[in-house]
């Protein structure tokens, strides 16, 4: 590894933690935690669909089935989400957005989409310059 390759690596890990200290300061000034954030996220933006499984969401998060579990029963208890029964197999249960989570999603993630148009063109050269010492 070059000088050039470990500056450019540890100004790509500044940049990203730039954007994780924005994420989890928009998240508090919601009255959301980051956690909650993500989950949301991951609901509403899982493949193919609106919803996730208990379980799916476990992995979208990288987070124990579980914390998952507890994680969907807060913002069930902040009427942020609902659990759906499936017409298909009634065991399996969905994690959708209320009304309410979907306005609170759209509030974060156009401030987060914001701050990455920030972000992005440093990203971009960062990136840029690691791919050319490869």
């Amino acid at each position: 590894m070059t000088k050039a390759e470990y500056e450019a690596l540890a100004a790509f890990r500044y940049s990203l933690r730039q954007f994780l200290s924005f994420s989890e300061s928009a998240a508090a000034s919601a009255g959301i935690t980051p956690r909650q954030y993500q989950a949301l996220l991951a609901i509403q933006g899982f493949p193919g669909r609106d919803s996730a499984t208990i379980g799916e969401l476990a992995e979208q998060l990288q987070i124990a089935h579980h914390s998952a579990v507890g994680l969907v029963d807060r913002l069930v208890a902040q009427k942020l989400s609902v659990r759906v029964a499936s017409a298909e197999d009634r065991r399996q249960v969905y994690v959708t957005l209320t009304a309410h989570g979907m306005e609170l999603l759209d509030k974060l993630a156009s401030a987060h989409k914001e701050e990455l148009r920030r972000l992005g063109p440093r990203l971009n050269s960062i990136v840029f310059a690691l791919n050319r010492h490869t």
